[in-house]
C-alpha cells in the first residue's frame, strides 16, 4: 500500500479461511485512517456470482460511473481473483499501463501462480499465509503467556550459559497444555476461536473437505473424481509427516498412478500439503520419495473426527508436532528463499527436516516422546549427517520442558553441536520472531 514493490501487483496466496480477506479488510481500514477518499478504494470478492458474470473491465467501468475518482492512487483489493476470467491478462495490462493503482489479488489455489506465469512474470510479488503460529494463537485468544525471554534466533540458543536453560524451562511449563490443545484446534482464525474442539474440528473437516475438494477441486481444475480424490486426500492424513509410497497408496485405493499424482500435485496446488524431496542432487532426488506434510497439524485429527484421542496416541500425536514444527520452520524462512528435504541414509538412519540457508545445512530431528529417546544412541541419524556434510550445528525437537540445553556428552571430534529444545517453545519462538522480523521490516 505505501511502496509496492517495482510498481508489481500483490499476490496473497494460502488456503482457504487462512485470513486473506480479513487482512484486505484491515488493510482498507488503515487506509481509510490515513485518509484515503473512500471512492479511491474498491474491494471485490469474486465468491460473488455476479460479479463472476460481469468480469473485471466492466466492473472498474461500473466502479467509476458510481464512484467518480479523486486525486491520489487508486486501492484495488480483488478476492478470489482466479474465478475471473482472462485474469493473467488484465493483471498483465494493469501492471503495464495503469501506474495510479495498486492491486492486491488473493487466491486459494496455485493455478493463480502456474497458469498466469507467462503473462504475469515480473508482474506481480507473492506473499503466502500460513494457518496461524502457536504464538499467533495465543495472542488471537488472548490467553496468558509466561513471562520468556525474546529469541530472535534458535541459534541464539548456544550462547546462553548452562544455567539459565532450566528456569526458563521451569517458567515455559504452562506451554505445553496450551500446546497441545493448538495441536488440535490447528491454526485457521475460525476454528481456532470455537470454545468447543469438537465443533472447531468439525469446522475444519467442513471447510476442507466440503469446500476444497468438493467445490474448489472442481471449479478450478475440473475435477470429477471427487471421491477418489477424497479418499487420497484421507490417506494422506493417515500418513501425515510420513514417506510417500505411491505403488502402496495406488494399490491400497486401487486407483493408477497418473490419476494420484495428479491428485497430489492439486492438494499441493491448493495449499492442503507440502512436498519435501529427499536431500542430494540428481538421481538421489528424482528416484527418492517424497515427504508429506499436511498444512496444518490440526487437519488430520480433524479430518479423520479423532476429538482429543489424538493426545493418547504417541505416534499420531509425535506425527502432528513434526507437522507444526516443520510449518513453523517454513513460515519464518520460506522468504529468504530456504530450501527444505528430508535426509534418508543407510541402514534406515535419517533426519526428519534439513534446511539449506545459502548452503549452510541446518537439521532438525522431532523426538516428542521422552528424555529417554533424545539421547546420542537416539540421533544416529543426526550424527551421520553432521559428520558426513560438515554440519555445525542441529536440533532436536523433543517433549519435556526438561529437556532442554545443549546436548552433552558429544564426542570431541565431532565439530557440530546440537541443541535440544523442548516443542512448544520452538514454536512460540519461531511464531514470535516471525511476527518481531516483520515489525522490524515494516519500521
Amino acid at each position: 500500500m505505501n511502496n509496492p514493490p517495482a510498481g508489481r501487483a500483490l499476490l496473497l496466496s494460502g488456503a482457504r479461511q487462512v485470513g486473506k480477506t480479513t487482512l484486505f479488510l484491515q488493510a482498507i481500514d488503515a487506509l481509510l485512517e490515513k485518509g484515503i477518499p473512500p471512492t479511491n478504494i474498491l474491494y471485490v470478492t469474486f465468491d460473488h456470482p455476479l460479479l463472476k458474470l460481469v468480469g473485471l473491465d466492466p466492473l472498474i467501468r461500473l466502479w467509476r460511473e458510481f464512484e467518480p475518482a479523486k486525486e491520489g492512487p487508486d486501492y484495488l483489493f480483488l478476492d478470489e481473483i482466479q474465478l475471473a476470467k482472462n485474469w493473467q491478462t488484465w493483471l498483465k495490462h494493469q501492471v503495464d499501463f495503469e501506474k495510479r493503482r495498486r492491486v492486491a489479488v488473493t487466491g486459494s489455489a496455485t493455478p493463480l501462480v502456474t497458469e498466469g506465469q507467462e503473462s504475469g512474470v515480473g508482474r506481480w510479488q507473492t506473499i503466502r499465509l500460513a494457518t496461524l503460529s502457536f504464538y499467533e494463537y495465543l495472542q488471537l485468544k488472548k490467553l496468558p503467556v509466561p513471562n520468556l525471554p525474546a529469541v530472535s534466533s534458535l541459534q541464539e540458543l548456544f550462547n546462553w550459559k548452562p544455567t539459565r536453560f532450566t528456569p526458563v524451562a521451569e517458567e515455559a511449563r504452562p506451554l505445553t497444555g496450551l500446546f497441545h490443545e493448538y495441536l488440535l484446534r490447528g491454526g485457521f482464525p475460525q476454528s481456532a476461536l470455537v470454545e468447543s474442539i469438537p465443533l472447531a474440528q468439525k469446522l475444519l473437516r467442513e471447510d476442507i473437505v466440503d469446500k476444497v475438494l468438493k467445490r474448489d477441486m472442481t471449479a478450478l481444475f475440473g475435477v470429477r473424481r471427487v471421491l477418489e480424490l477424497e479418499q487420497v486426500f484421507l490417506y494422506l492424513c493417515l500418513h501425515d509427516g510420513g514417506l510417500l509410497d505411491l505403488p502402496q497408496l495406488c494399490s491400497s485405493l486401487q486407483l493408477k498412478r497418473p490419476t494420484v499424482s495428479s491428485f497430489i500435485e492439486l492438494l499441493g496446488a491448493t495449499h492442503l500439503i507440502h512436498r519435501l524431496l529427499p536431500f542430494g542432487y540428481g538421481k538421489q532426488v528424482l528416484r527418492g520419495r517424497s515427504k508429506i506434510y499436511l498444512a496444518d497439524a490440526a487437519i488430520a485429527p480433524g479430518v479423520l473426527l479423532k476429538g482429543k484421542g489424538l493426545l493418547e496416541d504417541p505416534v499420531g500425536l509425535g506425527r502432528a508436532v513434526e507437522t507444526a514444527f516443520f510449518k513453523h520452520v517454513y513460515t519464518r524462512y520460506y522468504a529468504r528463499s530456504i530450501g527444505f528435504s528430508y535426509w534418508h541414509g543407510k541402514q534406515g538412519r535419517e533426519v526428519d527436516i534439513i534446511a539449506d540457508l545459502d548452503g549452510q545445512l541446518i537439521p532438525f530431528e522431532v523426538k516428542y516422546r521422552g528424555p529417554a529417546h533424545t539421547g546420542l544412541g537416539d540421533l544416529k541419524g543426526m550424527a551421520a549427517f553432521c559428520a558426513a556434510h560438515d554440519v555445525k550445528r542441529g536440533y532436536v525437537i523433543t517433549r519435556e520442558m526438561s529437556d532442554f540445553g545443549e546436548l552433552p556428552g558429544q564426542s570431541s571430534e565431532s565439530r557440530t553441536r546440537l541443541m535440544k529444545i523442548p516443542a512448544p517453545l520452538a514454536c512460540y519462538w519461531l511464531g514470535r520472531s516471525e511476527l518481531d522480523s516483520a515489525k522490524q521490516d515494516d519500521a
